[in-house]
Order: C-alpha cells, then structure tokens, then sequence
C-alpha cells in the first residue's frame, strides 16, 4: 500500500502490523479506516503465515476516536451516524473473535473509538505517556463501538464506570494495576518491546492456540458449569486435529527408559 492509504500493512515475519494512517486526524475512525481494517481482519486470518496481529498508528495518536467531520456529513445528507457505527461495532466485534491473536501498541491517545479497538484486542501495550479514556460525554456522545461492555472487564467495575461517566482521560500508568495492559514502556521502547510480545505469541501459534483463543471469547460471560463443558469439548477435538500425542511422544522420548517401554 501507499503512504496515502487509510491504513497501512506490513508483514515482519508471522507478525502482520496493521498502521493506521490518518495522523493528520489522530487516525480517527471514518468509513475508509473502517473499512480497510475490517478487510484485514478476514484477511488476515485465512493467511496461513500470519500467526499475530498488531495495530499501531502512525503520526502523533493510535487513535482519538471516530471522526467528527464523517459524522456530521452522514447527518446533514440526511444518514443517522448509528449506521456507520454500526459497523464500528462489527468490525470490533470480528477482532475480539478472531481465533489469531491481536496487540493494541498504544501512544498518544487511545480515546473513544481508539479505546474501543483496543478493547477488543487480546494485549496491550502502551507508552508510558499514552492518554487513555472513553471521553464519549466530553461531547455529549454516549458509546457504540463497546467501551460500555469490555471496558469493566478489563479495568473494574470502578475505574470504567469514573471513566464512562466524567469522561477523563489518564495516563496509561494509571492502569498499570488493573492487569490490562500488558507492558508500559518509554515511547522510545514501545515498538521494540511489541514485537517481542508479538513474537512470544507467534512462537506458540498454531490450530491449538487458535482453538483456546475462540474458547476463551465464546466463554466469555458464560456461566462457570457451561463454560468447564466448552472447556472440555474443546480439549476433545484439538486431542487428534492437533496431533498432540504425536507432539507428546516427541518431548517425552528424550527421557523414556526401557521400563517405560515395556
């Protein structure tokens, strides 16, 4: 793709890096961006040799949300901005379920739309400066791309209904105790440090990592009796797709004696 383009793709390895390319807008989400990155989303996960997902963006932001200007143009021509939103939602819908892992590395602000891309991410990784927060009331918005349903899940019932409802923003270190961000590093480390935790993903990726990824998003919420049954169906059928015996005879033969093969 070119510079010019919504978003940016680039394969480093089994880590495809999706870059979103708006900085002279914070890279806020209009029909395009959105768009593009739901493209990737399906393409991504039938591509065999992408095993990680990462999305970053270029320019002084990740992303401060959607983008004003597509939303008053869809209301004075006439189209409710929900329908647009609508796929927001979608699209981040198809991340949270993707059976690939996907790393949300945030610098700037991850605000609005921006925290709501990387909710549904799988990690995340931050610059310690990072603005973070919903800020949908900061204009008279409420949310739709689900910050109001991932965001007490990943930071408490306390902190997420503070930021849901003054709509303040905080630096990234503030979450450092709520267990969502995975790493908070210097700016000048983040994108080192993403592609080491993308390659710690890669390094363990497969048919067995993508069934525990789906399991983990269909249990989600689900009570704990029906959650340990999915559990185990989903143990039975990665048993002989994943050649795990097979895998277990490899790692054992190095330490089996003769008693052992009798």
């Amino acid at each position: 793709m070119t510079g010019t383009e919504p978003l940016l793709v680039e394969q480093r390895g089994p880590v495809r890096w999706l870059l979103l390319n708006r900085p002279e807008r914070r890279n806020a989400l209009d029909v395009t961006l959105v768009e593009a990155l739901d493209k990737q989303v399906t393409s991504a996960e039938t591509d065999p040799d992408t095993a990680v997902i990462a999305v970053a963006g270029k320019g002084p932001s990740f992303c401060a949300g959607g983008d004003f200007h597509q939303f008053l143009q869809l209301h004075d021509a006439g189209h409710h901005p929900v329908d647009f939103l609508a796929d927001v939602s979608a699209c981040f819908s198809r991340i949270a379920a993707s059976p690939k892992p996907w790393v949300a590395v945030l610098h700037g602000h991850a605000v609005a739309g921006g925290l709501e891309l990387a909710l549904a991410c799988d990690v995340v990784v931050a610059a310690d400066t990072t603005l973070i927060g919903d800020g949908h009331l900061n204009r008279r918005l409420v949310p739709a791309g689900g910050s109001s349903v991932r965001l007490p899940h990943a930071v408490g019932r306390g902190l997420s209904r503070w930021l849901l409802l003054t709509g303040e923003l905080l630096p990234a270190t503030a979450f450092e105790n709520t267990g969502w961000i995975h790493a908070i590093v210097p700016e000048a480390d983040l994108e080192a440090t993403a592609t080491r935790i993308c390659q710690q993903l890669a390094e363990r990726s497969g048919p067995a990592q993508q069934r525990l990824k789906t399991l983990l998003h269909r249990i989600d919420g689900m009570a704990p009796e029906q959650a340990l049954r999915e559990e185990l169906a989903t143990f039975a059928d990665n048993w002989p797709a994943s050649a795990v015996a097979v895998a277990l005879r490899d790692f054992l033969a190095p330490h089996t004696t003769k008693a052992d093969m009798k």
